[in-house]
């Protein structure tokens, strides 16, 4: 009405013109509503497999823990296996974005790694991080696996970079920055296989806790 009254007091002879919102979405709110019911889609079939396995797992659980229809389920995925594939790849790639970040905040080569530990056993706390670890990738193709097993060796690079920054800085102690590195990654791993969200622990007590133990071993120094 605003719009109007000033049109008729300036004494412009043109009509106004009227607006209307369009009831549809543009090309990039559909694409970002899209993404968003991807990822939804993604997360319970990790949940699901977390918690059943991937074989035990079907495309109809998948619908019925979103509540909604298998044909809904096929337009964000090819099939069981190209969910599990994006799971793991999201997961990993989650954790080489957030390994990346940490290191980008500088600091000394044991406080990168340190940084880089809380990461990795943080997201092996998480539903994506612990369908890679639960499930891994036993279950895809010769094709796939070996998508999935190019990322893993990225994590492992940056570990092993850390590792060996450390023990030239004097913070690590000497040794095979390869073996030291699998024994960091693998303990950490493991937490993706026990952890309970629910459990006595809180993912962040469990992960501090392995954390210090890899750093400070278990046996006692004499003093």
């Amino acid at each position: 009405m605003k719009a109007l009254k000033q049109s008729h007091l300036s004494g412009s002879s043109e009509p106004p013109v009227a607006t209307y919102a369009s009831p549809w979405r543009t090309a990039s709110e559909r694409e970002r509503q899209r993404e968003i019911k991807r990822l939804a889609v993604l997360q319970a079939a990790a949940q699901l497999f977390n918690e059943r396995g991937f074989h035990a797992t079907s495309l109809d659980d998948v619908a019925a823990r979103l509540k909604v229809s298998k044909p809904t389920v096929y337009y964000y995925v090819k099939n069981k296996e190209d969910i599990l594939l994006q799971c793991v790849r999201q997961g990993l790639q989650m954790t080489l974005d957030e390994i990346e970040a940490s290191r980008r905040a500088g600091g000394q080569a044991i406080d990168q790694l340190i940084a880089c530990m809380q990461v990795y056993g943080r997201m092996v706390t998480m539903d994506f991080g612990m369908c890679l670890i639960r499930v891994g990738d036993e279950g895809l193709t010769p094709d796939s696996r070996a998508q999935l097993r190019q990322l893993k060796s990225a994590i492992d690079t940056e570990f092993r970079q850390l590792v060996v920054a450390g023990m030239k800085e004097g913070a690590l102690a000497p040794g095979d920055p390869k073996m030291t590195a699998f024994a960091i990654a693998g303990a950490l791993s493991w937490i993706g296989r026990w952890f309970q969200p629910n459990g006595e622990y809180s993912a962040e007590d469990v992960v501090q806790q392995c954390i210090s133990t890899v750093l400070n071993g278990v046996l006692c120094r004499p003093r």
